[in-house]
């Protein structure tokens, strides 16, 4: 892909490469997801990898919500 822009190379590329927190995966309820873990035990879906197609639908399991680990 060629870009022909007047922009400085430092605006077009400025959070393409983000460094994003620590995730890891998880089985909750015998859903796959990725989480970013917080403290005391709790972590912040990122997204769902493998559940079933209505969890999907289900606000507790949506990406940004705040689950306990157990």
């Amino acid at each position: 892909m060629t870009l022909y822009t007047v922009v400085a190379m430092e605006q077009v590329w400025e959070g393409a490469f983000n460094n994003y927190a620590a995730t890891r995966e998880v089985s909750v309820q015998g859903m796959l997801m990725q989480v970013e873990p917080m403290e005391e035990g709790r972590a912040r879906i990122v997204r769902l990898l493998d559940c079933p197609l209505n969890r999907y639908l289900d606000p507790a399991f949506s990406p940004g919500s705040i689950i306990t680990l157990t």
